[in-house]
C-alpha cells in the first residue's frame, strides 16, 4: 500500500513539474542592455535614469522572453570606434554607440516584418539619459501609460508588452529595468506554482519513504 501510495506521489510530482514548465509565458518586449568588455549583461537601471559616459555601449533587443533571465541579447558585434567612426568628440556633449536589434520573425506580432539590426551614434548634452540618446537616433519612440518603452523607430507598430502565451507577465523587476521606475537590478522571475507544488510532491515522498522504512522496521 505505501510503496502504491508513493509510486502515485512520484506520477504526481512528475506531472506538475511538466504542468509548471508548460505554464511558463512568453511576453513581447523590448529590453536594454549594457556592453561590459564586450559581453552585452542586461541593464541595472532604465533608459529614463541611465546616464551613459561618453564612449559607453548600450543595446535594444527586442523579443519574446519570460523575464530577464532569459531574454534574447543583441546581436552581432558592438564596437564604440566601429559606430562612431564618423562622429568627431565635441566639449560638452557625449558620444553614445547604440545597437538597435528590432529582432527575429519569430517574435514580431502578427503582420509585422522586424526592420534590419541597426547601429548608431547618439552625440547629445553630457547629461543626457540613454532614453535622450536613443530619442536623438531611433524616433519614432513609443512608451505606454507606465513609461514602458513599447516601440523604437516604430517598431513595433501597436502592443507593448503583450502575453504572448499562458503564463505570468514578465517580472517586476524587468519591467522596472526597462522603465527606469528604479535603480534596482532586474531579477530573474520567481519560481512557478508548479514548483512550489513540485517541491511539495517531494516532501511527500520523502515522508511516504520514512514511513514504510519504519513500517519495515518495527513489522
Amino acid at each position: 500500500m505505501i510503496r502504491r501510495g508513493a509510486l502515485l506521489l512520484a506520477a504526481l510530482f512528475l506531472t506538475l513539474a511538466g504542468s509548471g514548465q508548460a505554464q511558463a509565458a512568453g511576453y513581447r518586449y523590448w529590453s536594454f542592455w549594457d556592453d561590459d568588455g564586450g559581453r552585452w549583461t542586461y541593464a541595472t537601471q532604465g533608459p529614463a535614469t541611465a546616464r551613459p559616459s561618453d564612449g559607453d555601449v548600450q543595446g535594444f533587443r527586442f523579443s519574446v522572453s519570460e523575464d530577464s533571465g532569459d531574454s534574447a541579447k543583441p546581436r552581432g558585434a558592438a564596437s564604440f570606434p566601429v559606430i562612431c567612426a564618423r562622429t568627431p568628440a565635441q566639449d560638452g556633449k557625449k558620444r553614445v554607440a547604440l545597437v538597435i536589434d528590432f529582432g527575429t520573425a519569430a517574435d514580431a506580432p502578427s503582420g509585422e516584418t522586424p526592420p534590419a539590426r541597426r547601429t548608431a551614434c547618439a552625440q547629445v548634452s553630457a547629461d543626457a539619459t540613454t532614453a535622450d540618446a536613443l530619442a536623438s537616433v531611433a524616433k519614432p519612440l513609443r512608451y505606454d501609460t507606465n513609461a514602458l518603452l513599447c516601440a523604437i523607430g516604430g517598431y513595433p507598430q501597436k502592443g507593448c508588452g503583450e502575453q504572448v502565451a499562458d503564463g505570468k507577465k514578465p517580472t517586476a523587476a524587468a519591467q522596472n529595468a526597462q522603465n527606469g521606475k528604479n535603480g534596482k537590478a532586474a531579477t530573474d522571475g520567481g519560481p512557478s506554482v508548479g514548483l512550489f507544488v513540485g517541491a511539495g510532491a517531494v516532501a511527500l515522498l520523502g515522508a511516504a519513504a520514512v514511513w514504510q522504512a519504519r513500517r519495515r522496521r518495527h513489522g
